[in-house]
């Protein structure tokens, strides 16, 4: 079986659904990851990479949340 032709069978779940899923999933775990690099940053007083850190980590719960909105959307319908 090519990649070209993976639809599903495999893990019972169209590979456009389950790679949205994986997005989801994804982007919350980074969100979570980036929390502890905020910590290590605060204690070190690095305001920089803090604001850097945190714009990331709201990046990926915006990410988190449009990819969650088209779940709900296509998984009630």
């Amino acid at each position: 079986m090519t990649s070209t032709s993976e639809t599903g069978q495999v893990t019972g779940t169209r590979d456009k659904d389950y790679n949205l899923i994986w997005y989801v999933e994804s982007c919350l775990n980074n969100a979570l990851r980036l929390e502890t690099y905020i910590q290590d940053a605060e204690r070190d007083k690095d305001n920089e990479v803090v604001e850097l850190f945190r714009k990331a980590q709201a990046d990926s719960r915006k990410g988190a949340e449009l990819g969650k909105q088209l779940l709900r959307s296509r998984l009630s319908a």
